[in-house]
């Protein structure tokens, strides 16, 4: 039985944001002072703001009066701490209809999509085109992203607008190059080892944002390789703790900038780096790009028992299962447990290769 199709187009509420503004200079001169996403955040939190007194010297102290949903008390914030709370409160856990009914209505739609993703999907630029429920009940949702569409689980398109709305509080935080710290590394180097993402992200969590104005500077510039290899190193061990903390997205552009800095240093540092990243899409089974991003690992250096059964991973995927029969072996050598890899590889292959694997690998 094929998946059963919802149309969006009545669902989805494309441009309600800047509806809002439509003849409305009060609305337009909010925008201008607290910014378009700090406002449409507000509005979808049940944040209603009736008082902003701007802090020209320091935009993030602005105090901001605001009332929460149809209470009459009213509470004052500075704008930074308004924007981490309103961070929190749209990513936080929240529960949905586990089943929409044959007849379901607009209302009942949105509630099992969620209002708060309907409303936060065009902020981000992603569209909702159609709903797709498997007769398993699995429901995934068609996205257009403006370059192009996809159809991805329900569950994944929640994450992704999660995310955004992560990097856009990352992004609204005060940051100057100076609050970077090396000594700290060694300690986020000993969180990363033990597990502990999260101790990792409150230790270099701040640091994106002024390295990637630093990296653009003369005095980023005139930094020794020593340095910049700390910096690549620290942000790597950052990247991986949002890997595994699932947020992948913001993840892959802080590895994307630790690559950048490590660039003049080169060699293994930023074959490690590589890997890592192609670790990112692998977790995302992205293994088409994951394969080049592994491959510059191996070139560079990286360690051949950590890339080569991502290598295997990606390879299988994608049905190459010749190279993946090959990472496979020479992992298994090392040391590394991808059994199951090597096992699919060698019945897609049959015969020949289990002659090869006697007589070339194991000969």
């Amino acid at each position: 039985m094929s998946d059963r199709v919802v149309p969006l187009d009545e669902v989805r509420a494309d441009g309600w944001f800047e509806r809002l503004g439509d003849g409305a200079p009060h609305f337009v001169d909010l925008c201008e002072a607290l910014g378009e996403r700090t406002v449409a955040f507000a509005i979808v939190a049940g944040v209603r703001i009736t008082q902003v007194a701007v802090d020209r010297r320091n935009r993030d102290a602005s105090l901001i009066t605001f009332n929460l949903g149809d209470d009459d008390e009213e509470t004052q914030l500075p704008l930074g701490e308004l924007r981490r709370r309103l961070g929190a409160t749209l990513v936080a856990d929240e529960a949905f209809p586990e089943t929409l009914p044959e007849d379901a209505d607009v209302e009942e739609i949105q509630r099992f999509i969620g209002y708060r993703y309907l409303l936060l999907a065009p902020i981000f630029g992603v569209t909702l085109r159609e709903l797709h429920l498997a007769e398993s009940g699995a429901a995934s949702v068609k996205v257009d992203l403006g370059a192009a569409a996809d159809i991805i689980p329900l569950a994944d398109m929640r994450e992704l607008i999660r995310e955004r709305v992560r990097a856009e509080s990352r992004a609204a935080r005060p940051s100057s190059p100076f609050a970077i710290d090396l000594n700290i590394v060694p300690e986020a180097e000993s969180a990363n080892a033990a597990g502990d993402w999260d101790s990792t992200v409150d230790l270099l969590g701040a640091w994106p944002g002024p390295l990637s104005l630093l990296l653009r500077t003369r005095e980023g510039a005139e930094l020794t390789p020593d340095v910049r290899g700390t910096l690549a190193r620290a942000l790597g061990l950052l990247g991986t703790a949002y890997v595994e903390l699932g947020s992948h997205d913001w993840a892959e552009e802080v590895l994307r900038l630790a690559i950048q800095w490590g660039q003049e240093v080169g060699g293994q540092l930023v074959g490690d780096l590589f890997r890592r990243l192609g670790h990112a899409h692998v977790l995302r089974a992205r293994h088409a790009q994951a394969l080049g991003l592994l491959r510059r690992a191996l070139s560079l250096g990286a360690s051949r028992k950590d890339v080569l059964p991502l290598l295997a991973a990606s390879f299988s995927a994608t049905g190459h299962h010749l190279p993946a029969a090959i990472c496979a072996h020479e992992a298994i050598t090392l040391g590394v447990d991808v059994d199951e890899i090597l096992a699919k590889s060698s019945n897609a292959l049959g015969d020949p290769w289990a002659k090869f694997e006697s007589e070339v690998l194991e000969g």
